[in-house]
């Protein structure tokens, strides 16, 4: 959102999401995306030759395929909500404080890209850059990632910005009523799952190879942190409201138990219902649009096919998730 002399702007930094759902598109952001040391640590020169002859030529068309099938009139879902929310935590800042600031949608990978963004800030006479990954939970492959971009842009910069970045916010009281609140809403729609009768709530975050959980990335610890939250906001035991990971990549052991797994396990021991939110996507996107709703709600349907499968929506533009938003980047300010 640009404001004539604003000296102060906001980064909301999200993932990242190709231009188009086409398979040209998407190849430039997987590339993007995969050459990425943080995302896959593997030598240089190997992964490339995976990454060029292997992965790039069959995976493109495939995830071109995906999202295709969630792609938005407006465009990429994750895009569309992310600017919704650089839209409403602007126009909070601007009822509460006496001061332009801008506030400005941006992505890790893919456009708007960071650094891109950094110099046109500069040349419009930004001197102080707050920057908010849309990650609640910290983890190398996307804070630290986020925060290897901002410092490349500043190794080549001779007057540097006044740099402030948020580290994570798991269990932040704004994030978690929002979580709940979505939540509440789905139940309004469908009913109150019966957990008395054996009906689950999966908590599904973005998985992360085991290697880094041992190397001492507080990833799976925050989102531990997170679940038990969000259960004593909405009265839940560990047993009606499960933790799961999704979205593997790679041959490496990646954190457990699997979402697919464990709805397809829930399926076949005649579980009737199950509810999934993703507390660690703040938009709807790929994984949650495609993974979640058509790829493991078939996945739960095949094995118990009169079953319910209930995907809560992401927070996106919630009124609730913005006021936190807004709470958080104010602290900060």
């Amino acid at each position: 959102m640009i404001l004539p002399g604003a000296s102060t702007a906001v980064l909301l930094v999200n993932l990242g999401t190709p231009d188009t759902p086409t398979p040209r598109d998407v190849r430039r952001y997987l590339r993007q995306f995969l050459s990425d040391k943080r995302v896959v640590n593997m030598h240089a020169i190997i992964w490339r030759g995976v990454l060029e002859g292997f992965v790039l030529p069959f995976r493109s068309r495939r995830s071109a395929e995906k999202y295709r099938s969630i792609w938005l009139e407006e465009g990429s879902p994750l895009a569309v909500y992310t600017a919704a929310q650089a839209k409403g935590v602007a126009e909070r800042l601007a009822e509460r404080l006496d001061k332009p600031i801008r506030v400005e949608p941006t992505m890790r990978y893919g456009n708007p890209a960071v650094r891109t963004l950094l110099e046109s800030l500069r040349g419009e006479g930004v001197r102080r850059v707050l920057v908010v990954p849309l990650y609640p939970q910290y983890s190398v492959p996307t804070v630290a990632s986020i925060m290897d971009e901002v410092a490349r842009y500043a190794l080549r910069s001779v007057h540097q910005f006044e740099y402030s970045l948020v580290h994570s916010y798991p269990t932040l009281p704004g994030y978690i009523e929002a979580l709940a609140l979505r939540a509440e809403e789905a139940w309004e729609r469908h009913g109150r799952p019966d957990f008395a009768a054996g009906d689950k709530m999966l908590l599904s975050f973005h998985g992360v190879p085991v290697s880094l959980d041992r190397a001492g990335d507080p990833y799976r610890g925050q989102c531990l942190e997170t679940a038990a939250a969000l259960r004593k906001r909405l009265q839940l035991t560990e047993d009606q409201c499960l933790v799961t990971f999704q979205s593997k990549f790679g041959p490496m052991p990646w954190l457990t138990p699997a979402t697919i797994d464990t709805v397809a396990r829930l399926g076949s021991l005649g579980v009737k219902r199950i509810d999934v939110a993703c507390p660690g996507f703040v938009a709807d996107c790929l994984e949650t649009l495609e993974e979640i709703d058509l790829l493991n709600k078939g996945t739960f349907l095949a094995a118990q096919p009169d079953g319910l499968f209930v995907r809560h929506q992401c927070l996106n533009d919630h009124p609730a998730w913005l006021e936190a938003l807004t709470d958080l980047v104010q602290s900060r300010l």
